[in-house]
């Protein structure tokens, strides 16, 4: 898989001051002349050496001196990779050849990762322009468990004892069998490498899907009792890997934080002997998050009792081992909960209420704050009817999506005019909610899964038997849609991971 670059607008404007542009020390000319499949195409030297010193293209510039260079492949294609070469988008033409051709083509002149630029790119996420395209079909009649994407987009979901894996295109797709009965945690490492675990398997597994499935690691943790340990999350920052384990005896649990490259051990923290009817102790950590700006990492996790759901959120600073700050979560605990690091801030969705609360991370540790704001109907923060038990919420850039059934909910902070402020002296936050999508491509059943890879939404839902294939609306002609949307429900078996762009 190439190198993801990014070319700005701004370097590429500055190609067209005539005062930069260099001219070929053989030629004496900047104008580089190409005859690709009989068609004559002229551009610059600059505009060739964009493509980075690997491509064919920067090649083309070192070989004018013997006058026009002749390649044999279609000239109709070249024209639009030479277009995006020279302005850093693919042209509207795209629209009318088949994204595989284009994906053939590129890897020819090596430029793949300028076409995943601009087809992937993760700032062009818009979550306010999202709508349901397609589906992808997986090969088995399992359920998808846990959805693990890359930053440009490709995609693995573990369905049963398998992985099911698409490249960043979407058009090729793999499945690899493990040793899990059913996997729980998954984390995608890169492209072809995953982390996969189970709560019902002993072990971390670091899996190579492009060797189908070769397990290149196994990492786990002993207590004490030396019993096995069972994974029950799994996060990363940039060079870190951190894992939560629990003995499988459930007498303690800790996290471990691992060295993402060499996967060999850095440090132990949240270490947890279970003694007695310690329940604070006994909660594992289900859920790990980086937050990139405070240096810290999240540590969610709770545990249903006879006095109702219980948990605790603790944020650990890995440099010294200690708790930075913490929450007893006694009143309507979290059914799920993340962090976003651009809006400094955590959100949960209540178990109970079913209603997303906001703590900011700014204001943690000041004396007198109250740390849950409630977004919603704080009316229904007091009932017992738990409705928020399969809700999910994860936060990407600046938005924050939450499922709730069906549905999904998008929430956005408004910035206020007025800039009120409180007694903190920091301005007061407003968050506003909106139904994400069309109402008819929102229609389905309970969501299980939210993920994010490059410029795509990838939902996953319970119990549909429907096949689906997603591909990017940019390049889909709206007849291809609506006839492969209506004959979904016709099509076989699998359970559906719903792409919406």
């Amino acid at each position: 898989m190439p190198t993801f670059t990014t070319t700005t607008m701004a370097s590429r404007n500055d190609n067209l001051n005539p005062q930069k542009l260099m001219l070929n020390p053989s030629t004496g000319s900047s104008i580089v002349t190409i005859n690709v499949g009989g068609q004559i195409f002229q551009t610059t030297d600059q505009t060739l050496t964009l493509a980075g010193p690997s491509s064919l293209f920067s090649q083309l510039s070192e070989l004018t001196h013997l006058g026009p260079h002749f390649i044999d492949r279609d000239p109709e294609l070249f024209s639009i990779l030479l277009s995006l070469l020279r302005t850093g988008n693919l042209p509207s033409k795209a629209k009318s050849y088949d994204l595989q051709d284009l994906i053939e083509e590129s890897k020819f002149y090596k430029i793949e990762s300028l076409l995943v630029n601009s087809l992937s790119n993760p700032s062009q996420f818009d979550p306010f322009n999202l709508q349901k395209t397609l589906i992808l079909p997986l090969n088995s009649r399992d359920t998808a468990s846990t959805v693990a994407t890359t930053p440009y987009g490709t995609l693995h979901v573990s369905h049963g004892s398998k992985i099911t894996s698409f490249d960043w295109s979407l058009q090729r797709k793999s499945t690899t069998l493990t040793q899990f009965t059913a996997i729980d945690s998954m984390l995608a490492i890169s492209p072809n490498l995953v982390a996969a675990g189970a709560t019902d398997f002993s072990g971390l597994q670091i899996l190579d899907l492009e060797k189908k499935g070769f397990v290149l690691e196994t990492l786990n943790w002993e207590n004490v009792t030396k019993s096995g340990s069972t994974v029950q999350a799994i996060g990363s920052s940039n060079d870190m890997l951190f894992t939560s384990f629990e003995s499988s005896r459930r007498n303690s649990n800790s996290i471990m934080v691992y060295d993402l490259k060499t996967f060999s051990p850095v440090t132990e923290i949240g270490h947890y002997e279970i003694f007695g009817a310690d329940l604070d102790s006994a909660i594992p950590a289900t859920k790990l998050k980086w937050v990139e700006s405070y240096n810290v990492v999240m540590a969610a996790g709770s545990h249903s009792g006879p006095s109702g759901v219980l948990g605790n959120v603790k944020f650990w600073d890995i440099r010294s081992g200690n708790v930075v700050w913490e929450f007893k979560e006694k009143v309507d605990c979290f059914s799920d909960i993340t962090v976003s690091d651009s809006l400094s801030s955590i959100f949960k969705v209540g178990v109970n209420s079913g209603e997303v609360f906001n703590a900011d991370l700014r204001k943690l540790g000041s004396e007198g704050h109250d740390s849950w704001v409630c977004l919603g109907d704080d009316r229904k923060v007091g009932n017992v009817r738990k409705e928020g038990v399969g809700c999910r919420i994860e936060s990407h850039g600046n938005q924050v999506f939450c499922s709730k059934g069906g549905d999904i909910e998008l929430w956005s902070e408004v910035v206020m005019g007025s800039l009120r402020k409180r007694e903190e002296g920091l301005p007061e936050r407003v968050f506003r909610k909106n139904l994400m999508g069309r109402v008819k491509d929102m229609e389905g059943s309970r969501v299980t899964n939210l993920a994010f890879g490059g410029n795509k939404l990838f939902v996953t839902r319970k119990d549909q038997q429907s096949v689906e294939k997603v591909f990017p609306r940019s390049f889909l002609r709206s007849f291809d849609v609506e006839t492969l949307l209506v004959k979904a429900p016709q099509i076989g078996f699998g359970f559906l991971v719903t792409l919406l762009l």
